[in-house]
């Protein structure tokens, strides 16, 4: 167990995740596979919206619908939910980036959250105009977003870098919050912690073991505190919780249960050619085998068998994988981005089973005025209110 100390989290914000890249009840499978369209990402929205996720994060890439145009057309359809969407240094210009920025914040008043991707496949970057190495990007990354941030507060900007070059660049309107959203990023090399410590707000890592996570957070912190700045820290994690822990780890297997070994290491192999560090170290975890996926108590990583990106999830009951959760806000982790398939009825279980035992940030339910006030389950006999029974068998 993982002991708090002066910079643990007090509070959680918890995002849930939009699959604009597919859902599915069983990963390396067409079978149990869902179609997913507006209809599909607006139920998802609307739910987190009414369950009180914080926000949700929308994937960026060539294996996703465009993640600004999916939340321009969810942003109206919701009420407090929050967008957590990518600009992308190299593939877009800062100024268009602010003006989209400035645009997004505005029409959902200030709902906007941004998430800084450099992208780690050099193959999908080639099929997208980037063939910049490695430290190239994270380069271009420190330039874009020396030109973004200071357009995004109000200033003109001429910059001349080694890679961008602006002429009183500016935006005509502003955002809706102050000086713009705040910017996330995910990152383990050192020049991407590099990045982050001198610019970023939230440093994002994917869901390695507590140790591991320690030493990223320790890192960053340092880094961020030499160069006089505060930054906060989240995680990205899958959750497979049911009422026992039984439950759970036969849905962790079940999730897997059609995935076949040519599968498996197709998929490794395209993590191979990443110059990712992150992937990396996800792909280290279990090394594309099947009998090391628990790699740190209730962390199991069978979705990063098939899943670039995050791939590791907490498995559990209810009180355990809260518990979990804590050893990382102990650690100074303030924010979970979490996901689950099916992605809609996950979404309701997590917030359900699990929501009552976090100190949240946030209020997860408005006040109610309507003469409903549930929850209370389906009326008796068109008559009676259940009372909560649970059987001691």
């Amino acid at each position: 167990m993982t002991h708090a100390n002066a910079a643990a989290a007090e509070t959680a914000n918890v995002l849930w995740f939009l699959p604009t890249h597919g859902d599915s009840r069983y990963l390396g499978t067409s079978k149990g596979g869902r179609q997913v369209d507006l209809g599909y990402l607006r139920q998802v929205a609307q739910a987190a919206d009414q369950l009180g996720y914080f926000g949700v994060l929308l994937p960026t890439g060539r294996s996703c619908e465009d993640s600004w145009v999916v939340a321009s057309a969810l942003a109206p359809l919701t009420e407090r939910l929050r967008y957590l969407v990518a600009v992308r240094p190299g593939l877009q210009s800062p100024t268009v980036a602010a003006r989209m920025t400035a645009t997004l914040d505005r029409i959902s008043n200030g709902r906007l959250l941004i998430n800084v991707v450099t992208g780690g496949d050099p193959a999908e970057n080639a099929g997208d105009g980037v063939f910049l190495n490695h430290d190239e990007r994270y380069a271009v990354t420190r330039e874009f977003l020396d030109v973004y941030r200071r357009l995004l507060a109000g200033e003109s900007v001429t910059f001349e870098g080694e890679h961008l070059k602006v002429e009183d660049g500016r935006l005509l309107f502003l955002p809706h919050q102050d000086k713009g959203p705040p910017l996330y990023f995910g990152g383990s090399s050192d020049a991407a912690t590099d990045v982050a410590a001198k610019t970023i707000d939230k440093y994002l890592t994917w869901g390695e073991p507590p140790a591991q996570v320690a030493e990223k957070v320790n890192l960053v912190r340092a880094r961020a505190e030499a160069a006089g700045r505060e930054v906060s820290f989240g995680i990205r994690l899958h959750v497979i919780v049911r009422e026992t822990n039984e439950e759970a780890w036969a849905a962790a297997d079940s999730l897997i249960r059609y995935l076949d070994d040519d599968t498996i290491a197709a998929a490794q192999k395209v993590y191979a050619r990443m110059d990712s560090v992150g992937q990396q170290r996800m792909a280290a975890l279990h090394g594309g085998r099947r009998d090391r996926l628990e790699v740190s108590p209730n962390l199991w990583a069978g979705v990063g068998l098939v899943r670039g990106g995050a791939g590791t999830a907490l498995v559990g009951d209810p009180e355990t994988v809260a518990a979990r959760i804590k050893e990382y806000m102990a650690l100074g982790v303030d924010t979970f981005i979490l996901s689950g398939y099916p992605h809609l009825e996950e979404a309701y279980r997590f917030a359900e089973l699990v929501f009552p035992l976090l100190p949240l940030s946030t209020a997860t339910k408005p006040a109610s005025t309507s003469v409903n006030m549930g929850p209370f389950g389906e009326t008796i006999a068109n008559d009676l209110r259940p009372t909560l029974r649970v059987s001691q068998s």
